[in-house]
């Protein structure tokens, strides 16, 4: 059988090259941030289509690249817009104080490709001066 996550990996580090060019929130940090309790996520994109700046990530599969993927909020880009909550067929998504939020997010996530140290008892926030 062969083995797919050299493609996965491949996935998410070409990923992590796009965020470098996407541009960081130029307002100051919102009451509320979007977090993803990917325990839940199914990766069915829903949200990626609703957010308008662009700040959810595709994370793929840790064997199949196609299979088993989830979803990860950039909470350094988030507007707090409440979009991706609303749009959520699996109610996975939640507004979170943006106090508590980086806490919040290094709980829930198990996957990420915005900030891999997040599958080790994360460093969320730990570049973020605001949070």
């Amino acid at each position: 059988m062969y083995d797919y996550r050299d493609i996965s990996a491949q996935r998410a580090e070409e990923v992590r090259k796009t965020l470098a060019e996407k541009p960081v929130r130029k307002i100051k940090l919102p009451k509320v941030l979007a977090v993803i309790d990917q325990a839940g996520c199914t990766g069915c994109e829903a949200c990626i289509q609703v957010c308008p700046v662009d700040c959810i990530e595709l994370v793929p599969g840790p064997l199949y690249p196609d299979m088993g993927k989830m979803v990860e909020v950039d909470l350094d880009r988030c507007i707090g817009c409440k979009a991706c909550a609303k749009m959520c067929p699996w109610d996975t998504i939640e507004m979170v104080d943006s106090a508590k939020s980086y806490d919040i997010a290094n709980d829930w996530t198990l996957r990420s490709v915005i900030k891999p140290q997040a599958e080790n008892n994360a460093i969320w926030g730990a570049d973020n001066p605001d949070a």
